[in-house]
C-alpha cells in the first residue's frame, strides 16, 4: 500500500504530458525545417556554380579574341595584320596607332572589315606608320583594333612594338612580349555605354584649346 501512494505521489500527470506533446512535436518540425532549409541552400549554390561554369566555359569558347602583329616590309613600308582566333567572325572597325608615351592615339584608321574566325586580315601602313612615328623615333609604339561582335563593341589590348625611325626611314620593327589582356566590351547590345568606354574617352586639354583647337571626344586608352 505504500508502494502504491509513492507512485501516486511522484507520478506524472497524464493530462501533462498530453499537454508537452505539441511542444515536442513543434521542435521537431522546426529542427527538420532548419536542415531541409541548409541542404537546399547548398544544392542552390552548388547549381549556381555549375551554371556560372557552364557560362564562363561557353563565353570562353564563343568570345572574341584578335591577335595583331606588325610586320616590316621595307625601310618605307611595314604591314598591319590581325587574326581572328576565335570562332565567331567579327567586323573590324578602327585601327589606332599611338606612342607609349602619349594617352591619344597618333593614327586612326576607319575600317569596315569583316573578319571570320581563322582567318588573316592585313594592310600596308604606308606613310601612316611613319605619321604615328614621326622621322626620327626609337622607343615602343602601341597598337589596337575596335571591332564588333555579336551586336558588341570590343577593343583589343595595346599591342606594343619596338621601333627604330631615323630619317623617315625604317629600321628596326620586332614585337615586344607582353602579357595581353582579353578583349573588352565597349557598347552592348542594347547601345548603352558601359562605365570602361568613359575612361577611354581623352577629352582635349586645355593646352589645345588655348592654341584655338576645339576640344573633341576620342575613342583611345590610358596606358595602365
Amino acid at each position: 500500500m505504500n508502494l502504491l501512494q509513492w507512485f501516486n505521489q511522484h507520478a506524472i500527470p497524464f493530462t501533462l504530458i498530453m499537454a508537452y506533446i505539441p511542444l515536442i512535436a513543434t521542435v521537431v518540425t522546426t529542427v527538420i525545417s532548419l536542415i531541409l532549409a541548409r541542404a537546399t541552400l547548398r544544392y542552390t549554390e552548388s547549381s549556381d556554380r555549375s551554371l556560372a561554369l557552364a557560362r564562363e566555359q561557353f563565353e570562353r569558347e564563343w568570345a572574341p579574341e584578335l591577335h595583331i602583329k606588325l610586320e616590316r616590309l621595307s625601310a618605307r613600308d611595314a604591314r598591319i595584320l590581325a587574326t581572328n582566333l576565335a570562332k565567331i567572325s567579327v567586323l573590324m572597325q578602327m585601327v589606332q596607332l599611338r606612342k607609349l608615351s602619349m594617352a591619344v592615339p597618333s593614327l586612326r584608321c576607319f575600317l569596315n572589315e569583316p573578319l571570320v574566325g581563322g582567318t588573316t586580315w592585313s594592310e600596308d601602313l604606308g606613310k601612316r606608320l611613319f605619321a604615328c612615328t614621326g622621322e626620327n623615333y626609337e622607343g615602343q609604339i602601341a597598337v589596337s583594333i575596335t571591332f564588333y561582335a555579336a551586336g558588341r563593341m570590343y577593343r583589343t589590348d595595346w599591342f606594343r612594338f619596338q621601333v627604330q625611325v631615323h630619317n623617315s626611314q625604317l629600321l628596326k620593327l620586332e614585337p615586344v612580349n607582353i602579357s595581353a589582356r582579353r578583349v573588352r566590351v565597349l557598347e552592348s547590345r542594347n547601345g548603352n555605354t558601359r562605365r570602361e568606354l568613359v575612361r577611354d574617352v581623352v577629352v582635349v586639354g586645355e593646352g589645345a584649346e588655348s592654341d584655338g583647337d576645339a576640344a573633341k571626344a576620342v575613342i583611345g586608352s590610358r596606358e595602365r
